[in-house]
């Protein structure tokens, strides 16, 4: 293809190659100019078709073009629009933080399945709800000193799960 068989080409194709250009600009937002698309990608095929390349159909390879280099506007727009640094992620913990609460409180349920029904709620209570022993005491209605003997055969039991060789 001769430099004016190009010339007259690109004439006939550009206006349809700048109305795919708007719709991926209205599509998606895009910032760029679609007549910088389209002529970057006349350009694209210029270089092609003087190197040699064996194009079959120009008009399709055109639009072809048209439609990439759209595309990778859009992908390298969307990639500078938020970086990793702006995003807020919901309740602003990491993920090592999250996990190990997570493992904490599997630790802590499978602890708690050798108390009793009692021991279990008055240390729920005590360290998840952070009442004092009047408030269990008035809750439960029973005397603080069972009470407080409740929890302290339930963290002596811990205790000695904790320190038990695995």
């Amino acid at each position: 293809m001769t430099r004016q068989e190009f010339d007259t080409f690109t004439v006939s194709v550009r206006s349809k190659l700048l109305a795919l250009a708007w719709r991926y600009k209205a599509s998606s937002g895009m910032d760029d100019d679609p007549e910088d698309i389209v002529q970057d990608s006349l350009l694209t095929l210029w270089r092609l078709i003087s190197e040699g390349y064996p194009v079959r159909d120009v008009e399709a390879l055109s639009v072809k073009i048209t439609k990439n280099l759209a595309a990778a506007t859009l992908r390298r727009q969307k990639a500078d629009s938020v970086s990793v640094s702006e995003i807020d992620v919901e309740g602003g913990a990491s993920a090592t933080e999250l996990t190990d609460e997570q493992d904490r409180l599997t630790i802590r349920d499978e602890l708690y399945k050798s108390l009793t029904e009692t021991q279990r709620h008055y240390l729920e209570l005590r360290n998840e709800l952070g009442l004092s022993l009047d408030d269990i005491a008035k809750m439960t209605g029973k005397p603080k000193t069972s009470i407080k003997t409740t929890l302290s055969a339930a963290r002596k039991q811990l205790l000695e799960q904790i320190r038990k060789p695995i």
